[in-house]
């Protein structure tokens, strides 16, 4: 192994401690050449691949190349931020997206993560904390079935005394409760009294009736730039999933959703 730190040429031995650059340009120009058993990441070189290698190991200098472009990175964690913030790719999948936040929706899918978030009442598993808020405020956990959005609203208002995320809505009783009949048929649909929205089932639109589309807005973001209203907690929790006003982190939100829901402490982030 050569003494010098500096990079230096493997034809002719002169050293260069301007850096790899210096090198590179005396390489192009001479015809030489870079010594053989050259660390990928430090100037060290070394009298086989065997002991480059170890050399690697023990350093974590093994290289990592970008699959996008020709740069290169010391660690896997700086290639793949590399390449998800310049190239707005994803290598596990081989997919490329158009915006950032597409790429964040898709690392924080259920195609990347397992089952993390636990219901607190029956136990079953979820992929983010908005897949288990929607579980809990449509009614749909067995363990559960009183609660729904009203009940989950005046469960997170009693945690959020400063109103970090819920509106304090003085004089609010409860969501407004809507049921369409057979009269609502406009001749060729069932017509929403309240936006005008067409249905082919009137079931399915006292199941549009039902949802928070036409109710009051009950959470509001807590980013004063922000300050988008939503009328569910699946609503909110999902915009700060999404990291799209940068709020919060998706890691947070997973770790903090149970306090929503159990124990004592206050909201926060």
């Amino acid at each position: 192994m050569g003494r010098s730190y500096d990079f230096e040429c493997g034809t002719c031995g002169k050293t260069f401690p301007a850096g790899w650059q210096a090198r590179e340009n005396h390489c192009n120009a001479t015809g030489h050449s870079e010594p053989d058993y050259e660390c990928d990441s430090c100037p060290r070189w070394f009298n086989s691949e065997e002991a480059r290698e170890q050399h690697m190991d023990a350093t974590g200098h093994w290289c990592f190349e970008c699959a996008c472009c020709d740069d290169t990175w010391s660690t896997e964690e700086e290639l793949i931020d590399h390449e998800h913030e310049d190239h707005l790719y994803c290598s596990d999948c081989d997919r490329f997206f158009q915006h950032f936040n597409g790429l964040q929706q898709h690392l924080n899918s259920r195609a990347h993560r397992s089952y993390q978030v636990e219901c607190p009442y029956c136990r079953n598993g979820y992929s983010s904390a908005g897949g288990l808020t929607n579980h809990l405020e449509s009614g749909g956990c067995p363990d559960a079935p009183r609660l729904g959005r009203d009940q989950i609203y005046e469960l997170v208002r009693s945690k959020d005394p400063n109103g970090l995320i819920s509106k304090n809505l003085i004089g609010w009783t409860g969501s407004y409760r809507y049921e369409a009949t057979e009269k609502t048929w406009n001749g060729y649909a069932y017509e929403c009294y309240l936006c005008h929205r067409t249905f082919r089932l009137l079931s399915a639109l006292n199941q549009h009736l039902e949802s928070p589309m036409h109710q009051q807005p009950l959470y509001h973001c807590p980013n004063r730039r922000c300050r988008m209203d939503f009328k569910s907690l699946g609503g909110i929790i999902n915009h700060l999933e999404s990291e799209a006003c940068g709020c919060t982190r998706f890691e947070v939100i997973q770790r903090t959703i149970g306090d929503y829901f159990t124990g004592n402490r206050h909201i926060s982030f």
